[in-house]
This record gives structure tokens, C-alpha cells and sequence, in this order.
């Protein structure tokens, strides 16, 4: 089945189709290093981590772009209020992003630019759409004139009539609708050079110039949330094809983490920071939980919902682990054409998740039949599929065998003598004790699964902790 990707310029599902055969290039709009990462923040990251895994399946040789905006109003308020400089504070959250990419188990883009290192790439973007017409100087600042695009507000639906930037009017500015590419220098505020005296980009110019530089005039798959449809990819539209350039062939935009029914953002202070989650689950629980919705639908964020999403993850990861134990090395087999139809549509997760449900199920049965050669077959396309969402339990990333087999043999002594009266006061029907013994187990993180061949244990999570 060919993949096919929901774009929200044309609004319909489309084919893929490359621009160079056999390679995918994305962009995707990475973080504004304000502050602490929250979780609505890396949905993004996992959700097109598991787009561009899908597009290394499909033997796509990926040129993937995540860029880090360093220098932007939101950054130089925030340093300000703390009496801290720019470039510091920047710097600071760009480590703490990376930092959740990493522990979430996003693979590193291709190369992650900084705003402040294409400067000159900016000007020159500048240049040519002051020299086309669409864009002009005046006392110091650089707009783009709304109205020489004919196209403006394709990509949102919206009516030119009722755009507004929100951003203050500027010093010059002939239009309303117009927006800045180049701010003025102003006292405080860190400057560059430019043809038109310091200052500093505009937050719209800076990806544009960013993706041109390292992907093209053109290229394929451009990536964010669904709240940067307006204004700002609609900017980098407008003043990237103004000055000339192909640029993304489809827009791809990923639904929001809310809370209360509310996009979860700073400004609300409805904020659950990437460190606070991992303090309830583990970080593998945490990306099976971001990348289980599909990606296109808003994730109504519960405590609940999370701990739901991290006993679903547990009860896949115990059959794996339950095959590696009884079966031996469970090597990566071959996902199923079910997953794989999926996937290709448009990334249907959830309903790649129910195939890996179904085969657990199944595998399980086979394990408790004796049939181990079988499960472990299963196991195999399990981890497959678990691979290209991330979360494959055995990855080096989430799974370091140690060697503790002393402890754990010891831990099964105790384990089995715990079992041993769990088993005496079922015999005596004495369900009061069996239930307490079962849960001082439970308590203890030890799960305990009953088979035809008596009780198995296996160490999961202790309820209420994250390991």
C-alpha cells in the first residue's frame, strides 16, 4: 500500500510522492527554548519521530530538520524577568528539549539550526522580497506586504479581511495584516547588522530561511503543531513563495495535549513539565501514552488517562519479556500487513496499537499452550512494531540487562515462598489471606499471572511509582 499523509493545505489524504526518488525531506518546527519543556510541547517531537521511522521503513533516505528558535520576543522577556542573559537562557532550555527528545526516545534530526546561526540567510530571503515587490523597509524594520500574495490564507481558510497578526503595529508598517521579517533595533534587546540598520528576524522569517538553507527551494513534508497553522506557517508560505520558492509540498500538523478542554500552553499555567510526568510513569509509559492518540486528534490529558496508557504499555512489555525468559532471544521479526496498512493511512496508531494488542493475546495463549517456538514468533513481529513507534521494550535505549541474577534468585525464593500460601489458602478457600498475599505482591511491583502450569511472577511497577 502506498503511504498517504493528511495535508492540511488541500485538506485531503495524498499519496506521497517525493520530490527526489528514494529521499524524504521534513521539516519539522521545533521549540521555542523559552522555558521547560512540558508534554504538549514533545507530542510533536514523538509524533513525527514516528513518521520519519515509518519513512525509513519505506527505504526513504530521510533528511530530517528540527530547528531550535533562540531568539525570539517570548526568549528576551522571559531572560529579562529573570535577570539572566539571552543567549544563556536560551541555551539552557535548548539542552532541556533536547534532553526530553532523548529520554522520550526521539531519534536526533539530521541537524538542529539555531535562528541565530542563518542570519545571513535571513537578509538575503529579505532581499529578494523587497526586490519582487512583496516586502518593504521603513525606519529600520523589514514587513511583508499581506496583500501582494494572492494566496494568503489558503492554508487556514482564512479571509484576508479577517486576519490579524497579533503582533503590535510597528513603526511604519502600511497595513495591519502586514508582517514583520526584520525588527528595529531597540535599547536592551540583542542586534545584528542588516542593510537596513540593526535589529533582529522576525519569529515567520527564520524557519523559512532555515528550511531553504538545508532542504531546498522545495522539498517534502512540512511539520508542526496545529496552532502554528496561523500565522506562522502561513507567513513562511506567503514569504517563501513570494521570493520564489517551491517550498513544502505537504503540511503535516499534530492536535494538541489539552487540559480541561484547553490547548495546555504556559500562558494558561496549566503546565505538566517532561521532568514532573517522568515522576509517574516511565519515560517509555510517557511516549507510548503521547503517541497513542493519533496524531491529528487532540490528547485530553488525565492522570488517569496517562496511568491507563502506562498499564496498556506494562501488559505488552510483560509478554515480550515473559517470551525472552522462557523462550530465549526474541529477535526483530516482520510487522504484519495489518500494522502496515495502518501506518500508511495517514499514521493510523490507534489502530495499529489494537493489531498489537490482538497478537499479544495471542501470544500469551501460545506461551501458557507450551507452544514457546510459536510466541516467540509473535514476540518477534510485537517488537517490530513496537520499534517503529518507539517503544520497543528490548531497544538498548529502554532495555540495559544487568547482571543480578544473584538477586533475582533470591527475590524468587521469597516470591515463591508468597506464592506457596497465596496457593495454600486458595486450597483452604481461605480467600481473605490468598487476596492480602496477592497484594503484598502487587504492592511490591511483582505481577503475577496464573497459567496451567501454577503461578509466573515477573517485576513490573510498583502502583504509584515510576522506575
Amino acid at each position: 500500500m502506498t503511504l498517504r499523509l493528511f495535508d492540511t493545505d488541500t485538506r485531503t489524504l495524498r499519496d506521497f510522492a517525493p520530490l527526489v526518488p528514494g529521499r524524504a525531506s521534513v521539516y519539522l518546527c521545533g521549540a521555542t527554548v523559552q522555558g521547560e519543556p512540558h508534554i504538549g510541547h514533545v507530542r510533536s517531537g514523538v509524533a513525527f519521530d514516528v513518521l520519519r521511522r515509518w519513512l525509513l521503513v519505506h527505504d526513504y533516505d530521510v533528511w530530517f530538520i528540527r530547528n531550535v528558535t533562540d531568539i525570539e520576543d517570548k526568549v528576551l522577556s522571559k531572560s529579562a524577568e529573570a535577570g539572566r542573559p539571552w543567549w544563556e537562557w536560551a541555551a539552557t532550555y535548548e539542552r532541556a528539549f533536547d534532553n526530553a527528545y532523548d529520554t522520550l526516545g526521539v531519534l536526533p534530526p539530521s541537524v538542529e539550526p539555531r535562528a541565530t546561526g542563518h542570519i545571513t540567510q535571513m537578509i538575503d530571503l529579505m532581499q529578494r522580497l523587497i526586490e519582487r515587490g512583496h516586502a518593504y523597509a521603513s525606519e529600520g524594520n523589514v514587513y511583508f506586504d499581506v496583500l501582494s500574495y494572492p494566496d494568503y490564507g489558503k492554508l487556514s481558510g482564512f479571509k484576508i479581511d479577517d486576519v490579524a497578526q497579533g503582533e503590535s503595529e510597528g513603526k511604519g508598517k502600511r497595513d495591519p495584516r502586514d508582517f514583520t521579517l526584520w525588527k528595529a533595533a531597540k535599547p536592551g534587546e540583542p542586534t545584528w547588522p542588516s542593510p537596513w540598520g540593526p535589529g533582529r528576524p522576525g519569529w515567520h522569517l527564520e524557519c523559512s530561511a532555515m528550511a531553504e538553507f538545508y532542504l531546498g527551494a522545495e522539498f517534502d513534508i512540512h511539520c508542526g503543531g496545529m496552532d502554528l497553522v496561523f500565522p506562522h506557517h502561513e507567513n513562511e508560505i506567503a514569504q517563501s513563495k513570494a521570493a520564489g520558492d517551491g517550498f513544502a509540498r505537504y503540511w503535516l500538523h499534530n492536535g494538541w495535549v489539552t487540559l480541561g478542554g484547553e490547548k495546555m500552553s504556559k500562558s494558561l499555567g496549566n503546565v505538566l513539565s517532561v521532568p514532573n510526568v517522568l515522576k509517574r510513569v516511565r519515560a517509555v509509559e510517557l511516549r507510548y501514552y503521547l503517541g497513542s492518540a493519533h496524531y491529528r486528534s487532540m490528547l485530553e490529558y488525565s492522570d488517569k488517562a496517562l496511568h491507563d496508557a502506562a498499564q496498556s504499555y506494562q501488559r505488552i512489555e510483560a509478554f515480550v519479556h515473559r517470551v525472552h525468559e522462557r523462550a530465549g532471544d526474541v529477535p526483530v521479526g516482520k510487522w504484519t500487513d495489518a500494522f502496515a496498512e495502518h501506518l500508511d493511512n495517514d499514521l493510523a496508531i490507534p489502530k495499529a496499537l489494537a493489531e498489537i494488542h490482538n497478537l499479544v493475546t495471542e501470544g500469551n495463549k501460545a506461551l501458557d499452550a507450551g507452544a514457546a517456538e510459536s510466541a516467540r514468533g509473535i514476540a518477534g513481529q510485537v517488537r517490530a512494531m513496537l520499534g517503529i513507534l518507539g517503544v520497543d521494550p528490548l531497544d538498548p535505549h529502554w532495555h540495559q540487562p544487568q547482571d543480578n541474577s544473584a538477586a533475582l534468585e533470591a527475590l524468587d525464593v521469597l516470591v515463591r515462598a508468597e506464592l506457596d500460601r497465596r496457593q495454600q489458602a486458595r486450597a483452604e478457600k481461605d480467600w481473605a489471606s490468598a487476596d492480602a498475599a496477592r497484594d503484598r505482591l502487587q504492592a511490591a511491583g511483582i505481577e503475577v499471572t496464573d497459567t496451567p502450569n501454577g503461578p509466573e511472577w515477573s517485576l513490573g511497577t510498583p502502583p504509584g511509582k515510576a522506575n
